[in-house]
């Protein structure tokens, strides 16, 4: 994707730790020669230091899959936070604008077996069901059911070739325009608007 100097991140903790708090992600490649996308649950987990991985599943009725038979690169998309930057907030005249943070992985993708799948799904459900008073176990599941349920998806891995990460943040503004931006974004209170703020506020710490 494009990305002005003033916003890349090249922090590689920090956008993992951005895909670990924003995982649900949009898996994009070509079927029958025309982008396609889902939208799922994907989990990032480090093999080694030189290796990364995202793991996850679909559909077996979505036919995405079938294209990551012929070795294709993927796309995947994580969206974090993003919010409207009016320009009457600054001092001086200009174009309205967005600020957000989004992160973009590149990599080889392959089907998984059922050993695998069962590995996979057992550390997804673990990671959302922390925190509940009564967690659900992949192992506690009855295998019926569980056998039922995992021959109706696909499992996958996606082996990261390339990260790209971009925090729009009006970096490029000078310091009184970016506090007012910050002022103006906590006055409309919506969730967005205000982790928008929280992350320019942590940009100057």
């Amino acid at each position: 994707m494009y990305i002005p100097k003033f916003f890349k991140v090249d922090d590689i903790e920090k956008v993992k730790d951005f895909i670990q708090k924003n995982s649900f992600g949009i898996l994009i490649n070509q079927v029958d020669g025309k982008p396609w996308a889902t939208h799922i649950p994907l989990v990032l987990e480090t093999k080694n230091a030189n290796e990364s991985i995202l793991f996850g599943h679909i559909a077996k009725a979505n036919k995405q899959w079938q294209a990551f038979q012929e070795d294709q690169e993927v796309l995947v998309i994580f969206q974090g936070p993003h919010a409207y930057i009016s320009s009457s907030w600054y001092d001086h005249e200009n174009v309205p604008t967005w600020n957000y943070t989004v992160v973009h992985v590149y990599g080889k993708v392959r089907i998984v077996d059922n050993n695998t799948l069962y590995e996979h799904l057992s550390k997804l459900v673990d990671k959302y069901e922390t925190g509940n008073e009564s967690p659900v176990q992949v192992s506690a599941m009855s295998a019926n059911m569980l056998e039922k349920q995992m021959h109706a998806i696909v499992g996958f891995e996606i082996h990261i070739t390339e990260i790209q990460a971009a925090e729009k943040l009006s970096q490029n503004r000078d310091e009184k325009n970016y506090s007012n931006i910050i002022s103006e974004l906590e006055k409309k209170g919506d969730r967005d608007s205000l982790e928008i703020a929280e992350a320019m506020k942590k940009m100057k710490r």
